[in-house]
């Protein structure tokens, strides 16, 4: 097969050889560039992608873990009371009337408040929540005249 190459290559003029060796060298750098040149570029450009990302979310990452770490130095003072008293006196304070307080699962209560204004409820239930009581489970209904009635499951924190 060389043997032809040679012989077909032999027979042609000086021009058309320089013809021919400038074709096979421009099909040598184009192998070259979309074989390995190309290919190692978008390599590298994703690489970075990824690193970029990874970096990204890593900081997220540790910020959210140093909001975590912060929640946990802030923990709320143990209340002293029992829990029932303890939510009795705060909804009291914020104007609430209880209609019922009935002890629930997991050394929790169930409350109901008939009516309240959204507003303050939430910031109520907000104030509960920054002090170590937890909402477990709330449902509220609209009273249709601007309040509302809630069915609350307080628990502790960490219990």
């Amino acid at each position: 097969m060389t043997a032809a190459i040679q012989r077909w290559f032999g027979a042609l003029s000086l021009r058309e050889k320089r013809l021919v060796l400038v074709a096979v060298a421009l099909a040598i750098i184009t192998l070259f560039w979309f074989g390995l040149v190309r290919p190692v570029g978008d390599g590298l450009s994703d690489a970075k992608a990824r690193y970029s990302s990874a970096v990204r979310r890593l900081a997220e990452t540790e910020a959210q873990l140093r909001d975590v770490r912060a929640l946990q130095r802030q923990r709320p003072a143990p209340i002293a009371a029992p829990l029932e008293s303890v939510v009795r006196e705060r909804a009291a304070n914020a104007g609430f009337a209880l209609s019922s307080v009935t002890p629930a699962s997991d050394n929790g209560i169930q409350i109901a408040i008939p009516t309240a204004r959204p507003a303050a409820f939430f910031a109520w239930v907000a104030d509960l929540e920054s002090n170590g009581i937890l909402v477990d489970s709330m449902t509220t209904t609209d009273n249709a005249d601007q309040t509302i009635s809630a069915t609350l499951v307080l628990k502790l924190q960490g219990l």
